[in-house]
């Protein structure tokens, strides 16, 4: 697990995020979960898009561009959604639902995810 930081402010915006990584990490995501806490998420590298297909939990979607830049921001993405895209992204944060509504997160920020072991 990790911390989103927004490094433009320096404000820790999550304590439990993590790289999906791994074919089975970026299939299954946060599908199994039928609710998932604000402060968790899931970052998808090398990705503009995501699916809701099969999830129980509302969550909000976080595009960045290759250096971690905001791109853009939707909030409470419901679940059945086949596709969910952003052209420009190049990878997704996928957070728990109310993450943006405390997060104070602007197009143009940029995001970085640090170990929690460093």
């Amino acid at each position: 697990m990790g911390r989103l930081r927004n490094q433009s402010t320096g404000t820790v915006l999550a304590g439990q995020v993590r790289f999906a990584r791994g074919l089975f990490a970026r299939y299954v995501g946060l599908l199994s979960r039928a609710a998932v806490a604000p402060d968790e998420g899931l970052w998808f590298e090398h990705a503009h898009a995501v699916h809701t297909l099969g999830m129980r939990a509302v969550v909000d979607l976080i595009f960045v561009d290759a250096e971690g830049r905001v791109v853009r921001c939707d909030a409470a993405v419901r679940p059945g959604r086949p596709s969910v895209s952003c052209a420009g992204a190049s990878g997704v944060v996928e957070m728990g639902g109310g993450f943006l509504a405390a997060a104070a997160l602007e197009v143009g920020d940029l995001l970085a995810l640090e170990a929690d072991d460093v």
